[in-house]
């Protein structure tokens, strides 16, 4: 396991904590479905691609739906499926819907496969053979978009004709072998703005703004017990901040830092499969388990200063309070139950992971610090390179959005990694989820920490100090970027475009306008301790 270089460790548990965040990428909301306008321009061939919901029926029972997207010519389906009727599947014969079928396709929805002739081809076959509309089974797991050829100078096709996945055509195949399948087809879009942004938009301020203030909830004579309780005790006169986890952060491990996400996001690219994903969640629970133990722990250590009296001791562990020792076990089950609930539609599978994800953040936080704007500048600067690349840039190469493929987990079923913040559509008929990267709120939130830190060093007032205006920055550059999602027709967006302008830039403005700059610029935290000006300088 890689510790960057630049960055000081001073006890080995905070391990799974620095590897999850060497890994953490940043990507905004992801929305499916919408549309796509082609740009070829020919009479009855200039539809836009829409997302297709395929309901389907075996023996009149409904059973899950099917995804597809609608071809650029043909029939326009309805919004509402109360507005379109349901039909009987037949396949075609021959299948690939390239010439009369033998097969009876009057009023009924025909299915071919993909290949041997134009799409529109199969369109004119199956109208003429009375098919109310047309399934097109792609050759691959992909989708592709269905345009007219060159020769297509004038259409008359008069039906829907849509293209599903091959996994998809291969459950039908295997469904209307004896059975009644009966499908309906609709294209519901999706609501310009879920109110579900809203809630993650809060978390992700919330967290930031907890994990700021969060010494403030831990400064306790028991505050020195707050991470690793169950770890055994090195010393028993040791306490104050020299013995906290602390990580500190210099200008080349910054750079090394990025360049780690970097690397491992392509990892993640090439070699995304199943044992992966699981190795991944194995590292979250660790790491959230010490996050939950330490979110929980701080307010008991500070409210019960008489619980740490009691203690038992361990084998492996030594000493340990009985409170720490209970407090673990719940967080242990907790991670465990979601682990093995994760991939289900219940709620625990996304508030499960926010929490942990959650108390992770925070904890990292605590133990990761920024010792002046100089370290930020570079970090972020990095960081906003980085987020740019790999959403904008890298499909010039890889042909496709590597950080979009990694978070929505394409190759492997749509399983997600879990360094994501993760809310429910729930006025989306597509459902899915609105997702947030961990790198979008540690990034900017290690520089908001640091003028938190600065601003009670230097005894600043809430107005006269940086952390409120950060604090603003952060939540008007997230709501920027989901103003971004939405004008981009739902195409995810790098969250670090928009929010390192309005926090590391809101810095130094701010601190050039005061002229406390060089202060903020060359800030040593441990000689501030001792004596520093008003302006901030040592």
């Amino acid at each position: 396991m890689l510790v960057p270089p630049g960055i000081r460790r001073r006890f080995s548990a905070s391990l799974p904590l620095v590897f999850l965040v060497a890994i953490s990428f940043s990507v905004a909301v992801i929305a499916d479905g919408g549309s796509q306008q082609d740009g070829t321009k020919l009479p009855g061939c200039n539809n836009p691609f829409l997302s297709v919901k395929v309901k389907m029926w075996v023996n009149g029972k409904e059973d899950a739906d099917l995804s597809g997207i609608s071809a650029s010519f043909g029939a326009s389906l309805p919004e509402e499926a109360n507005k379109s009727p349901k039909l009987p599947a037949v396949l075609s014969d021959p299948l690939n819907g390239c010439s009369s079928s033998s097969s009876k396709l009057s009023g009924s929805v025909a299915l071919s496969t993909r290949g041997d002739c134009d799409f529109t081809t199969k369109a004119k076959v199956a109208q003429s053979g009375g098919a109310a509309a047309l399934l097109v089974i792609n050759d691959k797991e992909e989708i592709d978009e269905m345009v007219c050829s060159g020769n297509d100078t004038s259409l008359n096709i008069s039906i829907p004709v849509v293209m599903i996945r091959k996994s998809s055509g291969d459950k039908v195949s295997k469904y209307m072998a004896g059975n009644k399948v009966e499908f309906l087809l609709y294209a519901p879009s999706s609501p310009l703005v879920d109110i579900t942004v809203i809630v993650l938009w809060t978390m992700a301020v919330t967290t930031i703004l907890t994990a700021s203030l969060w010494q403030e909830f831990g400064t306790s004579e028991n505050a020195d017990e707050r991470y690793n309780e169950l770890s055994p005790k090195e010393s028993s006169n040791s306490g104050g901040d020299d013995d906290k986890e602390i990580l500190d952060i210099n200008v080349k491990g910054a750079v090394v830092f990025v360049i780690s996400a970097s690397t491992f996001l392509v990892l993640l690219y090439f070699f995304m499969s199943s044992w992966f994903v699981w190795l991944l969640v194995v590292l979250f629970c660790l790491g959230g388990v010490q996050g939950l133990h330490n979110c929980i722990m701080t307010p008991i250590s500070r409210k019960c200063r008489n619980c740490s009296q009691k203690t038992l001791k361990l084998p492996l562990f030594g000493e340990v309070t009985i409170i720490s020792l209970v407090v673990a076990i719940f967080c242990v089950i907790f991670a465990v139950v979601w682990a093995v609930n994760r991939q289900g539609d219940g709620a625990f599978s996304w508030v499960g992971q926010d929490i942990l994800g959650i108390s992770l953040m925070i904890t990292v936080l605590q133990l990761a610090r920024l010792p002046n704007i100089k370290v930020a500048t570079v970090l972020l600067c990095c960081a906003f390179v980085y987020d740019i690349f790999w959403v904008f840039l890298s499909p010039l190469i890889f042909h496709e959005s590597v950080m979009i493929a990694v978070a929505r987990g394409d190759g492997i079923g749509g399983d997600s990694i879990p360094m994501l913040l993760r809310v429910p559509r729930l006025l989306d008929p597509w459902g899915g989820y609105n997702m947030l990267g961990f790198g979008d709120i540690l990034f900017p939130g290690l520089l908001v920490s640091f003028a938190y830190r600065y601003d009670k060093a230097n005894k600043k007032r809430l107005v006269n100090g940086y952390f409120l205006w950060l604090i603003i920055g952060y939540g008007f550059g997230l709501f920027l970027t989901y103003i971004a999602l939405y004008l981009m027709d739902g195409h995810g967006q790098p969250a670090l475009l928009y929010l390192v302008p309005c926090t590391l830039g809101v810095t130094v403005i701010l601190g050039l306008v005061r002229g406390e700059l060089k202060g903020l610029w060359n800030y040593n935290p441990e000689s501030s301790s001792s004596a520093t000006n008003p302006s901030g300088e040592a």
